[in-house]
């Protein structure tokens, strides 16, 4: 059992190029198979109201300064496709909006993710899911009935897709996992189901969501938790990254087959304790 495990950069990188090698050096040397952006058309994902509206930021003092701060120009993400091919680690983004996923086509990413807040936005679901590429839905803040229409979108167009189960809160208490949803969604679905995970906790509800059948996860990935940013706090940070991973890489072979086979080495202790008596 092999668990494709994704580091989520998504705008942590706070506009800063260097700031997202640097992620990426550690999510690759940390041995996640694949790291994520997010990808925004501003003025088609925001209305020119919100953007106008006050917002205190490292870029200025309005929404539109931040969320334009924020985005990475055609040329950033160039220079972040060539570099992830230079250090082997897949890559890819969440498209906001139906023209930032056309706009990733040029890239021609291994695979495709769709966020959970993206649920709602019917043409794009059915764009995405005309590529035919590995597709992997974050299932947070939606209901069961949407997340049947989802399926129903992948499997008529014959795409390839895993459901991650997802709680929406930033960050998220480790008692409002919920993990059961993951056999939950496997049996409902006949699909695989990985886990997207935004708490401040490391390890213990990965771990858990991997022994409960998750056959991948995504984690948010920092620098520092410190920095600005409203998925700081929710990330693991730089340092950490290598111990997620081992932990992680460590549930299958812990777990075992299920069946019940006296080992070599167990005999051995056998043959020094075990008591036999009869009648």
């Amino acid at each position: 059992m092999s668990i494709f495990i994704i580091a989520e950069i998504g705008i942590n990188h706070n506009g800063d190029i260097a700031i997202a090698k640097q992620l990426i050096d550690a999510a690759s040397d940390a041995g996640f198979d694949a790291v994520k952006f997010q990808k925004r058309t501003i003025d088609k994902v925001y209305t020119k109201e919100f953007l106008d509206a006050p917002r205190e930021s490292p870029w200025g003092t309005t929404q539109r300064d931040q969320k334009e701060g924020l985005e990475f120009s055609t040329n950033d993400y160039k220079l972040i496709d060539s570099y992830c091919k230079e250090k082997r680690i897949q890559w890819s983004a969440s498209a906001w909006d139906i023209d930032a996923q056309v706009f990733l086509q040029q890239f021609d990413c291994t695979f495709n993710k769709v966020a959970s807040p993206m649920l709602g936005h019917i043409p794009l679901l059915k764009l995405i899911a005309s590529e035919k590429k590995r597709t992997f839905i974050s299932t947070g803040m939606s209901t069961l009935e949407e997340i049947d229409e989802v399926v129903k979108i992948f499997k008529d167009a014959n795409c390839p897709f895993e459901l991650m189960h997802c709680n929406s809160t930033y960050p998220m208490k480790d008692e409002d996992a919920n993990l059961r949803c993951i056999p939950m969604f496997k049996e409902r679905y006949g699909c695989e189901v990985g886990y997207s995970g935004h708490e401040s906790s490391l390890i213990k509800v990965c771990t858990s969501a991997v022994a409960l059948g998750a056959t991948s996860l995504e984690r948010h990935i920092t620098l520092d938790r410190a920095m600005y940013g409203s998925d700081q706090a929710a990330s693991i940070e730089s340092s950490s990254l290598s111990s997620f991973v081992k932990a992680v890489r460590a549930i299958p072979e812990i777990l075992g087959n299920g069946k019940k086979i006296l080992s070599e080495a167990e005999a051995k202790t056998r043959d020094k304790l075990r008591i036999n008596v009869e009648n």
